[in-house]
């Protein structure tokens, strides 16, 4: 019989091979995992961090939705890459964004809630004390809230001090007790943030400070959610039909020059002349685009599940097609993660393992396994600090030029798949 112990080492093992998520990772090696529930809320997992979130909170209250249609209704995928670099700890990380209005949180619940026909009240306010108070009320009121910590304040993800203020994602609030807070995290467990660490990691990100979103009760019809999927496609093919090279598909053309531009500043080449934290950078690819990262991965395959659902409700078989052309992007960009962060050169396969090693605490154990997970932190932060600081990876000129044919080539995948959405759902190709 296997053991509790081997079958977390064998699901962390499939995790850190293959960059899938914990629950794909389970399911692989043992089966669905066992409906979980604390006080009264029931776990239901998620994918990606904004519409589980609001998946969570329908399904909590009785509604019959998946999280496919929650994140077509929003507008489904987006585009986005950023290069940052620190000057006070010399590092360099690679955001990507993968939803739509990815860089924008208000309005991408706004939009989302309304198309679904989902009444809801956005509170914001610069005070501790207030948005405290205000969420411990709509919590005793039996209403869970959508909110938006920073990461490192909170505490179980074990980040770095370095990384405060970088911001997180959305996260359900669900319930609270006299000292702390009980977060939903797309997990299987209880998350218990204490009160005084839950306020600094809300109050900490200026540009959604304290931002809180208390969901009504909803009805969702069949007719609701066709009518929520058709504008989220039409918003989809829209949006990244555009020009824009900073939050449409043009981003990764650009960011595919960025990575063999020898003359640009910010070409990588350039940035990375001196080897140091390119390793770091790369560990940002695999974690942002393969599911055992924080915030799950580049949606494609969520993305074709909520068009194969949307193809049926529409009745309009050519998104089908598309969600094929769509699961087959999603293989790209894992391919891409492979060729950024290869399993096979040592350092990088101990990352990857202590990477998922978190994930899997997070989304398992929940609070259980914070000490735990704390100690495998400040390890991998270690091997980080190694490999930033001597790349292990070999002949770096030619890996930039191999993942910047990759990243091209996924940009002419999706704007092929994109000009077909436009074409079903009626927008300018």
């Amino acid at each position: 019989m296997t053991s509790k112990k081997q079958l977390k080492a064998r699901i962390r093992e499939r995790m850190a091979k293959t960059g899938e998520s914990y629950t794909t990772a389970r399911h692989h090696i043992a089966g669905p995992a066992e409906a979980r529930s604390d006080a009264g809320w029931r776990f239901t997992g998620g994918r990606c961090p904004a519409s589980a979130a609001i998946t969570a909170i329908l399904v909590n209250q009785g509604t019959d939705v998946s999280e496919p249609l929650v994140f077509l209704a929003g507008g489904g995928i987006g585009a986005g890459y950023i290069l940052w670099e620190f000057k006070h700890d010399q590092s360099r990380h690679v955001v990507m964004g993968f939803r739509n209005q990815w860089q924008y949180h208000h309005r991408s619940m706004d939009k989302t809630l309304t198309r679904l026909g989902v009444p809801f009240e956005q509170h914001t306010t610069g005070g501790v004390r207030a948005a405290s108070a205000k969420l411990a009320g709509e919590l005793d009121a039996g209403r869970p809230c959508v909110i938006l910590p920073d990461r490192h304040h909170l505490g179980y993800w074990g980040l770095p001090a370095t990384l405060d203020g970088h911001g997180g994602h959305p996260v359900v609030a669900y319930r609270r007790d006299e000292g702390g807070v009980y977060l939903d995290d797309r997990g299987h467990a209880t998350i218990r943030v204490p009160q005084d660490r839950l306020d600094a990691a809300r109050a900490r990100v200026g540009s959604y400070k304290n931002v809180t979103h208390v969901l009504g009760e909803a009805v969702l019809g069949e007719a609701a959610l066709a009518s929520a999927a058709r504008e989220g496609l039409r918003d989809c093919a829209e949006h990244l039909s555009s020009a824009s090279e900073s939050f449409s598909l043009p981003a990764w053309r650009k960011w595919a020059r960025m990575l063999t531009d020898t003359r640009h500043a910010k070409g990588w080449p350039n940035v990375f002349s001196d080897g140091r934290s390119l390793a770091g950078a790369l560990l940002s690819i695999w974690e942002g685009a393969e599911p055992v990262g924080m915030e799950g991965g580049n949606q494609r395959d969520l993305f074709a599940d909520g068009l194969d659902e949307a193809a049926v409700l529409l009745a309009e078989p050519g998104l089908a097609a598309v969600a094929g052309e769509f699961r087959q992007v999603h293989a790209l960009w894992h391919d891409l993660a492979e060729v950024a962060l290869p399993a096979d050169v040592p350092e990088f396969a101990r990352i990857r393992d202590l990477t998922a090693a978190i994930k899997q605490s997070v989304m398992e154990e929940g609070s259980a396994g914070v000490e735990q997970s704390a100690q495998t932190a400040a390890t991998l932060w270690e091997v980080r600090a190694a490999a930033d600081e001597s790349f292990p990876g070999g002949d770096a000129t030619a890996l930039l030029t191999d993942l910047g044919n990759r990243v091209n080539a996924i940009y002419e995948a999706e704007r092929s798949a994109i000009a077909r959405l436009a074409t079903l759902t009626g927008q300018p190709a």
